[in-house]
């Protein structure tokens, strides 16, 4: 019996270093080098009527011209305060003036 016990002791101290090692180690991180800055080409499946909302709940107003380029990426011509600004919003949700 004794030697049971011992052996369950050595075991689970052995598999401590393990367990313990793996809760220190280091997550990983992605970094942004490699991804495109916004507007990002892609297949776009917002309606107009959605393009247009996001794009005035981003701080636009007056958004006009409002059309899908061949790249997926909704272009208009809208105000931002009182400057005259061209906007685009892309597949990812991203609404970028003056691209």
């Amino acid at each position: 019996m004794r030697f049971v016990k011992a052996a369950v002791v050595v075991a689970s101290v052995a598999l401590v270093p393990g367990a313990v090692a793996a809760q220190t180690s280091t997550p990983s991180t992605s970094t942004q080098s490699g991804t495109q800055q916004p507007p990002v080409a892609g297949a776009n499946s917002f309606t107009e009527a959605q393009a247009k909302d996001r794009i005035e709940k981003a701080g636009f107003a007056n958004v006009t011209g409002l059309k899908k380029d061949d790249q997926g990426i909704w272009r208009a011509a809208a105000k931002q305060g009182e400057k005259q600004v061209n906007v685009a919003l892309d597949f990812q949700g991203n609404v970028v003036s003056n691209p």
